[in-house]
């Protein structure tokens, strides 16, 4: 199959959905950094980043031992009422620290992940508090309608509407309302993330189990399941199922932990060898087959369907120096959806 036969190959309605943990974002500054040379934090070099070294210092020994595990630290900190003062620090500068984080003009690694969906079923979700993924999607809307996206932990560009249920950019106001939208809590104790005690977390999680419960494919870019995260990995467990009951299903992971680790913490999803592996984005099938995902899979596990060889693909160059030049790139591809939808 040519690269315009691939093109035209749209047959496929099945939904797909990609979940984000903090090693996508990380990815994402390295194709092109953010833009004023800020530093994206990781769990273990957060304290030191944003600079909270000081706070930290100021706590019993005991505490100051988890500052390379900073959920772990806040969680000890939650539980005890005389680090109120502390914890409401912490939360300040990591809020604002995140809220201060540019995109570069440059196409990332999240606007190429923006526009290898479909808008009609696909979904992406993201553990991240970071604004990357929501002003890779606002930008990219300019050209053409962007696939779902949800919060899990919180998000500091957004904000919520508790009146209506309805989110939008933090601190603005509604135009249905007219209330303000109130920035989103941020999430961070590791043993006990409470998903149900807010009503935006918890509709984020809600939406979320149901893209998971028809999603043909999942793609795992970044987040390598810890054991510690009980609360989530339950949540996505009951939403997906067991593997024996998803058999025709496949997982995707991206990450640079090593296959068999990153498996053992899967292993309840995925389906004997139904799983793709791989450590750059450019090398998964969102960036191999882009809008055209479940149909490559499709040929793979269901020869009769209606494509012929998916084997080269037609993937995206990793070149492209504006967001103009690759969404001319797309462009055949969305027209062939339109004329398939008949839109």
């Amino acid at each position: 199959m040519t690269k315009e036969e691939e093109i035209e190959a749209v047959h496929a309605n099945d939904s797909y959905v990609v979940l984000l943990g903090a090693g996508a974002t990380y990815a994402s500054t390295l194709l092109n950094p953010e833009k004023n040379g800020k530093t994206l934090p990781l769990m273990w070099n957060i304290i030191d980043v944003v600079g909270l070294n000081e706070v930290v210092n100021g706590l019993p020994k005991e505490y100051q031992q988890f500052r390379e595990d900073f959920e772990k630290l806040y969680s000890l900190l939650a539980k005890d009422d005389k680090f109120n003062g502390e914890r409401e620090h912490i939360e300040k500068v990591i809020y604002e620290y995140f809220s201060e984080l540019e995109l570069p003009d440059e196409p990332t690694i999240y606007d190429y992940l923006i526009l290898s969906l479909r808008h009609r079923r696909d979904t992406i979700a993201t553990f991240n508090w970071d604004p990357f993924l929501y002003k890779a999607y606002e930008r990219n809307g300019k050209f053409t309608k962007s696939p779902g996206i949800l919060f899990l932990h919180g998000c500091v560009s957004l904000g919520y509407d508790e009146s209506n249920g309805s989110s939008g950019p933090a601190g603005w106001t509604s135009k249905k309302t007219l209330q303000k939208f109130e920035p989103t809590k941020l999430l961070y104790p590791i043993d006990k993330k409470d998903y149900n005690s807010d009503p935006y977390i918890k509709g984020q999680w809600e939406a979320l189990a149901n893209r998971l419960t028809e999603a043909e494919r999942v793609t795992v870019f970044g987040y390598s399941a810890p054991v510690s995260d009980v609360e989530a990995i339950g949540l996505l467990q009951d939403a997906y199922g067991s593997f024996e009951e998803r058999a025709m299903e496949e997982f995707e992971f991206i990450d640079i932990q090593e296959e068999e680790k990153l498996l053992k913490s899967w292993q309840t999803f995925v389906h004997s060898h139904h799983y793709h592996y791989c450590n750059n984005y450019f090398d998964s099938s969102l960036a191999l087959h882009p809008r055209r995902s479940v149909e490559s899979y499709h040929h793979w596990a269901l020869p009769l369907t209606p494509s012929h060889c998916f084997q080269d693909g037609n993937p995206v160059p990793t070149n492209f120096k504006t967001l103009e030049e690759l969404w001319d790139w797309h462009k055949p591809l969305i027209e062939a959806e339109k004329k398939f939808y008949g839109e």
